[in-house]
């Protein structure tokens, strides 16, 4: 499973949170990793420089072999807060798509 990171131009991704966030989502997606060739994270500031609630954005694109894209969209108050959020509903959209397709 790979894992790529795409931001907008007002957040800058250092190694000192690229490594967390990676082990968060290989972790949390570590059930459904034989299905999913790639996950793309991509993280953004919705307010800039102002301050503001919930105002970090993370939508994460899980890719399965052989299907649709899969993408789920969460906001928080950090980025790191965000992509846990997005990996707890990306887990929740997959067991349901994926429980769907063994019972046929």
């Amino acid at each position: 499973m790979t894992i790529q990171f795409n931001t907008d131009n007002k957040v800058i991704i250092s190694e000192k949170l690229r490594t967390p966030l990676i082990s968060l989502i290989s972790e949390g997606l570590s059930r459904f990793s034989h299905q999913i060739t790639r996950v793309e994270v991509h993280l953004s500031d919705e307010n800039s420089d102002k301050e503001g609630l919930n105002d970090k954005r993370c939508m994460i694109e899980a890719r399965l072999a052989g299907m649709k894209p899969i993408a789920v969209t969460n906001h928080a108050n950090t980025h790191e807060q965000a992509v846990e959020g997005a990996v707890e509903k990306l887990k929740t959209s997959l067991d349901t798509i994926l429980g769907r397709l063994r019972n046929y």
